[in-house]
Formats: C-alpha cells, structure tokens, sequence
C-alpha cells in the first residue's frame, strides 16, 4: 500500500461522493496502490450511508463510524491506528482541500525524505475577520513557543511517513499542533508546501468562536507539554522549592529580629512577614507535591482513547 487518504468528516453528505471520485481520478492517472478511509465523527446526517455505498463499490474505500461526535482529534487518531500505506495524506471532507496536491505531497515524503509535510493556504477563501486573522495570530504563536517554522499549522492537508502516525497520540483538539507532537517524538523533518484552498461548496464551517479559545488553550497546553511534559518535577518541583524557599527566608527572618534585634516588638503572628511567609511555605509544599504526583501518573496512566465506535466497513 503506497497512500492511505484519512478523511475525518461530520455531516458531509454533499461532499462526500464527489469527493471520492475526485480522489479516485488522482490515484488512477498516478497509478497509486492506495486505501480511502473515511472516519464519520458522529454525523446525524446519511454520511455513514454514502460511505457505505462507496466502500461496496470500490473495495479500497473503508470506513470508521463514531457513536457519537468525538471530535476532530479523535477521529485522526482512530484513522492513524487503521491505516496501512507507507504515506499517509489527511485532508478535511468539504472540498476546500484539492486531491490534485496528493502527488506533489507524496514525493516530498518519499523522494525527499521528509517526515511530514504540513499545506499551507497560502491564499484563503474563509472570512477575514472569523478565521484569518485569528489563524495568523495562533500560527505566528505556534511558531514562537514551539520552534516550528511553518505558516499554516491547522491545514488539514498534510502528509506524513507511516512511522510519524503510528508514533503519536493526538487527543484533546492537538490536531491543530500535530507538527508540533511530531517533533516532540522526533521527527524533526518537517516541510512545508503551498496548496490551494478552495471556497467551500456545500454546508457550513462546524467551527465558531469557541475555536479560538480552545485553540488558545491548547496552545498552552502543547507549549507546557512540549517543555515539562515528561518531567513535570522540573517545572513544578523548581517552582514549588523556590516559594518554599521564599517562605523559609521571611520565616528566618521573623525569628532572628524577634530574638536578636526587637524582643519586645510586636508579635511574629500580628507582622504581615508571617503571612506572606507561612503562604509560601504551603504553596511551596504543594507546588513541589504536585510536581511529584505527575512523575507518577505519566509513568503509570495507561494510554487513553475518548471515542467509540459503533461500525466499520472493509476494515
């Protein structure tokens, strides 16, 4: 198997044949041996009934169906732990993304060496002020705290080795960091190809507001994750004996003026020096506590997964 297409979708019964036979044409005039494998994240919609139809028809079409909207992260996780091709192209299922780049992609994975190529809209057909402008912001940040040069992180065409995807673990919503996750595994070679984004054909944009802010957070997230995420001792433990330290100081502090210097002066409780310093004791304690309890749990949590899924087809 040379190519396995993944294409994570919700309510996408428009699309979704149109879609096939795009990417069908691309594979034949290459002559690609390739699989299609759809991931229906809880469409309420006849998406799993179209996909249906499309795998008893042309057997290199398979499909994933969720009981219930998952999210987008999930859905990719699932089509990573299925697919088999030795490159794997992700693309989103409403047409915006073009199949003709498939080739192009997967000579950069192949001849050129890379381990994942991420798109890059390099001229957008979404509104200015609902996704441009908060992509440029959340992309220019991504760059400065991740230490990955590319301009479009949440490109939904990317392609990458089959080794990348079977080495990460995207939950959450980190599809929107996955170069990011991919380098923290090491895989450091990481292009970038420009492709044209299309304006969308059917339906409306699944995304509102609320993706800004979870974007947000999880770039905070995947920053922290990507620094301390295998140590958490070094950030909390650091942390926790610098207030713990602070707190012994003022506390060293109290108890020398109070025998040496002014026995008869108020007493330590009615100083504000005692408050601040008992505050940073405890928060010390539990900065350091907290630090350690995440040693253990990395080292003892079992993988998790937050989807289910209800059916399968050719798979």
């Amino acid at each position: 198997m040379q190519l396995s297409v993944v294409i994570p979708l919700l309510n996408e019964e428009d699309s979704l044949k149109e879609l096939h036979d795009w990417i069908v044409s691309v594979m034949q005039s290459n002559h690609f041996l390739y699989e299609i494998l759809f991931i229906d994240d809880g469409s309420t919609d006849n998406s799993w009934q179209i996909i249906s139809e499309l795998s008893a028809t042309n057997s290199n079409v398979k499909g994933i169906r969720f009981f219930k909207n998952f999210g987008k992260s999930q859905a990719l996780h699932a089509g990573f732990k299925a697919v088999t091709g030795d490159v794997v192209i992700t693309m989103d299922a409403d047409l915006q993304d073009s199949p003709e780049e498939i080739p192009a992609l997967f000579k950069l994975i192949t001849e050129e060496g890379y381990d994942l190529i991420s798109g890059w809209k390099k001229k957008r057909y979404d509104s200015v002020l609902a996704k441009n402008i908060p992509s440029k912001f959340f992309n220019w940040a991504a760059r400065k705290t991740s230490g990955v040069k590319l301009h479009d992180f949440n490109c939904g065409l990317k392609a990458y080795k089959l080794d990348v995807v079977k080495n990460i673990k995207v939950s959450g919503e980190m599809h929107r960091y996955i170069p990011v996750l991919a380098k923290n595994e090491g895989f450091t070679k990481i292009g970038e190809q420009i492709v044209q984004h299309q304006a969308r054909k059917y339906g409306k944009t699944k995304f509102g507001i609320e993706r800004f802010i979870n974007g947000f957070l999880d770039l905070i997230t995947i920053w922290f994750v990507s620094k301390f995420g295998k140590r958490p001792m070094h950030f909390f433990g650091a942390l926790g004996v610098l207030m713990f330290f602070i707190g012994f100081s003022f506390a060293i502090y109290l108890g020398i003026d109070k025998v040496f210097i002014n026995p008869m002066g108020r007493l330590i409780t009615d100083r504000p020096q005692f408050y601040i310093s008992l505050t940073a004791m405890v928060l010390g304690t539990q900065l350091f506590l907290t630090g350690f309890l995440g040693e253990i749990l990395i080292r003892s949590r079992p993988n998790e997964t937050r989807y289910t899924i209800s059916d399968k087809v050719n798979l």
